[in-house]
């Protein structure tokens, strides 16, 4: 059992057992040892999800309710909705959430920017959700698409900030090109970022990248604790799920190792059973030959293990697999985003008539483009399906913006 692997059950079992004792404190906490100071007197909207509780599980939505001189009158949501529970890609509703009573807007609909008439009734609004660190995962788009909103109503913007579970300074993938932005690559980031919630709307602000022309008054309200070396399992703080399939924080570190290949339901990734994110499986692979080649390669930081499973639901539900369980045993060294582009290499290696540019879904080889920002990346691994081909479009920009981001950083 790996280190994160056991630090991640003593903070279950600390959870448990109502002890817990964090080194790290959010800026819920922050926010509340200044007697919510930035916030007193004023109607506050709050953009959040089932993420947003402080070190004893209490959510930031009751907090704010019960909150002296603070007047919550909106709640916003993202995917997932504001209390966790809606299934990935689900359409959100409006509502009212039942244990407030407060409206609550969907951010995940007909729209993903507030409206001005969602907007009209508020003075401020408060971001505080759990990210995992991953550019495609869609609750920094949404909180640039509040901010921007924000900007143009005159509304106040506060964050309310969170540990990056990657840690602050792992920055790899590439830079996207304006024309290859979407809601899955907002912004002209990387991949993994290294950045705060916090720093990262610094950061949008800085650099211009709001659509507004007006000037957003933004505030962040720092965690306590935090540096930019630690993982989420160095905090102390308790894990809340950011998705259904991102039960322990360990997740995190494999969200961006096989979540591009996942989108194209030609291998199982372990959704669907007990390792999400964390296999690469299929009926047509044999477990040990494939372990034996992809540890022959030596990939800094990364050891394959022989799995065979079952999956319960997701890609080959209920069918017997064969793959690689990944273990990541040095993380500083690891190249998370592009393990999956070296396993789909080995497989073209080893199973010609089951490579991926043959046999992955038509239907999904678009949002693949669109979760890599580049049009061009999949069509030159297809090629001849070898890393150094894509390497180059891969680390475009990363370094720039590793300077860049030094900039916005809040903790050492």
């Amino acid at each position: 059992m790996n280190k994160l692997r056991i630090i991640s059950l003593l903070a279950a079992i600390l959870t448990i057992c109502g002890t817990i004792a964090a080194e790290v404190h959010p800026g819920i906490e922050t926010l509340r040892k200044s007697g919510f100071e930035a916030l007193k007197g004023k109607r506050v909207g709050l953009l959040t999800n089932a993420t947003g509780v402080d070190t004893q599980l209490r959510s930031t939505i009751d907090i704010l309710h019960e909150a002296p001189d603070v007047e919550l009158v909106a709640l916003f949501a993202p995917e997932h909705g504001v209390r966790g529970d809606i299934m990935a890609g689900q359409t959100v509703t409006s509502s009212v959430d039942p244990a407030t009573g407060i409206k609550v807007y969907s951010l995940y609909g007909a729209t993903k920017k507030p409206t001005a008439e969602m907007l009209k009734n508020i003075d401020v609004m408060v971001y505080d959700i759990q990210d995992n660190g991953s550019r495609s995962y869609t609750f920094i788009s949404s909180m640039g698409l509040a901010m921007d909103a924000c900007a143009a109503a005159g509304k106040e913007f506060v964050v309310l900030d969170r540990p990056n579970p990657l840690g602050g300074n792992k920055v790899e993938g590439n830079v996207p090109t304006k024309a290859n932005l979407s809601f899955l690559a907002k912004f002209p980031i990387p991949y993994v970022y290294g950045l705060t919630a916090g720093e990262l709307a610094r950061m949008i602000v800085g650099e211009g990248w709001l659509t507004s022309s007006k000037p957003l008054n933004l505030t962040v309200i720092p965690m306590e604790g935090w540096h930019r070396n630690m993982l989420y399992s160095d905090t102390g703080m308790p894990w809340v799920p950011t998705s259904p399939q991102i039960p322990e924080a360990q997740t995190c570190i494999f969200y961006p190792a096989t979540g591009i290949v996942g989108e194209l339901n030609y291998v199982s990734i372990g959704v669907g059973y007990t390792l999400p994110f964390q296999t690469i499986a299929a009926p047509w692979i044999q477990s040990y030959r494939l372990a034996e080649k992809l540890n022959a390669r030596n990939i800094p930081g990364v050891r394959f293990r022989p799995i065979s499973y079952k999956p319960w639901f997701g890609q080959f539900a209920r069918q017997n697999l064969q793959g690689v369980q990944i273990y990541v045993v040095d993380y500083e060294a690891a190249p998370l985003t592009l393990i999956q582009f070296y396993v789909l290499e080995e497989l073209a290696r080893l199973y010609p008539d089951h490579k991926v540019s043959a046999t992955a879904n038509p239907k999904k080889l678009a949002t693949i483009d669109i979760v890599v920002a580049d049009k061009e990346l999949r069509p030159a691994f297809f090629r001849n399906h070898k890393v150094d081909d894509i390497l180059p479009m891969w680390t475009h920009g990363t370094e720039e913006f590793r300077t860049l981001k030094a900039k916005y950083h809040l903790y050492d």
